[in-house]
């Protein structure tokens, strides 16, 4: 039950009348990194903070970057009923329910509107609370791009990218899983692929029975 989308992007005009620049990720993503404190994955922005429930996280992120275009993430829904009821709704067809991503945050460093034909603020810096899927983001190209299963690996990269964005593992790990699966002398096109979704399928299973 993972995701990939741009939680901000760099440029544009949000609906409150702020835009991001490039460079505005930077140190909270090297603190989130450096602490292990990462933002949180609410749901909605937490619906405000009106009750514990709301607050209570939907998953966890495994990856920012700041890249050209803004604020790249990759996220993991937790195993729970709201988790697995948003992966439903993003999973929809023939669209998704739910396909927008918002930021929660402190503004730093940025610069107010001189000219009336300016944004309100340009934000320079931010400190990232937390990221939310949403039904209306603010900034209406902040955009889940991709929603990942395990049926949908068409090779051995795509698996090795999956390990460790929903696993959890390190690079050398996931190498080393997919190496005992070309180990066993199968191929992508001879049944590597599906051998590689049953253990992780096993995997899934034997957690499940553990809780």
């Amino acid at each position: 039950m993972t995701f990939t989308g741009y939680g901000a992007v760099f440029g544009n005009t949000d609906s409150y009348g702020d835009v991001i620049v490039q460079g505005a990720f930077k140190k909270t993503i090297k603190e989130s990194k450096s602490t292990k404190q990462w933002p949180a994955m609410l749901l909605q922005h937490g619906g405000w903070g009106l009750g514990a429930d709301d607050m209570t996280p939907i998953g966890i992120w495994t990856e920012l970057v700041e890249d050209d275009t803004g604020l790249y993430v990759a996220g993991k829904l937790a195993d729970t009923p709201r988790g697995r009821e948003i992966h439903t709704l993003m999973k929809m067809d023939p669209r998704p329910a739910i396909n927008g991503l918002s930021i929660g945050y402190l503004p730093i460093r940025w610069k107010n509107r001189a000219n009336p034909d300016e944004p309100r603020r340009t934000l320079e810096e931010v400190k990232l609370l937390e990221i939310s899927p949403v039904t209306f983001p603010a900034n209406p190209k902040a955009r889940i791009k991709d929603v990942k299963t395990i049926e949908q690996f068409s090779n051995l990269a795509d698996a090795e990218r999956f390990l460790r964005d929903a696993c959890g593992l390190s690079r050398r790990e996931a190498v080393a899983f997919v190496s005992r699966i070309k180990g066993l002398g199968q191929s992508e096109s001879d049944g590597g692929l599906t051998e590689l979704r049953s253990a992780l399928q096993r995997r899934g299973k034997i957690i499940s029975s553990l809780r």
